[in-house]
């Protein structure tokens, strides 16, 4: 298992301000890493710097992906070389339907999707296995699903891509339990030793079928600790005020 993703001495502002400082991270192929802290402690700004949103400026460090500096590149090329990020409130996507946009995602990055009818049948066996009504293939994407439904797409895009690296920010939020179990084992069912997981969480329920390696604690853009999987129960029995005596 090599080095995947390397944050070195991150620090990044939106509008002049600093909201990330001096995160150091390092995430190799086959973990699980796991980011919790308050609300507005930067855990999904650092997601989206990772990720190259304009938003944000890096003003300082360096990102490392599979040994490679991207801390130039472009969003788009930062997914052709296999990184992925499902978002809190996904994208609706006016006149592309589900199917259409996942053959040209794949297109983007190289990857040979097969014949139309080999695709649709491995499409319509993925979203099987999500509980994804069939006819959503030809639906716009996120156009009109629930909550629900665009978490579930979400992993759906994530599995069929199949990235080196996924970045995961609520994806539990606004699940239902039968939801949160079905994503869950689709997390699981990606996972293996080749890739990569942070997930951006405040509850354990997601992680009950993937196990984490680390936890990390943002708190007003710093990283503050790093441990376990057991740190979790820690910090929902005492909350994040005395995180350091934890």
């Amino acid at each position: 298992m090599g080095k995947l993703l390397e944050i070195k001495n991150l620090s990044a502002s939106v509008e002049d301000k600093n909201i990330l400082k001096n995160i150091n991270l390092t995430v190799n192929a086959g973990e699980i890493h796991v980011l919790m802290g308050p609300n507005g402690a930067g855990k999904s700004t650092l997601m989206n710097v990772i990720m190259e949103h304009p938003k944000y400026t890096v003003t300082e460090g360096q990102i490392i992906f599979d040994g490679e500096d991207i801390t130039d590149s472009r969003t788009d090329e930062r997914a052709k070389k296999g990184i992925f990020m499902s978002f809190q409130n996904p994208e609706e996507i006016q006149g592309v339907d589900v199917e259409e946009f996942l053959k040209e995602a794949l297109n983007s990055q190289g990857k040979d999707y097969g014949s139309s009818l080999k695709f649709h049948k491995e499409l319509v066996k993925k979203m099987d296995s999500l509980k994804i009504d069939n006819s959503y293939a030809q639906r716009y994407v996120n156009v009109g699903f629930s909550g629900g439904e665009k978490k579930k797409n979400e992993m759906l895009q994530m599995s069929i891509l199949n990235p080196k690296l996924a970045l995961l920010d609520e994806t539990d939020s606004g699940l239902d339990v039968d939801a949160v179990k079905i994503v869950s084992e689709a997390i699981k069912d990606f996972f293996d030793e080749t890739k990569a997981i942070i997930i951006i969480t405040h509850h354990k329920e997601i992680l009950k079928n993937v196990k984490a390696d680390y936890v990390h604690v943002l708190k007003d853009g710093e990283l503050i600790r790093t441990s376990d999987a057991t740190l979790i129960d820690k910090i929902e029995e005492n909350g994040y005020e005395n995180i350091s005596n934890l």
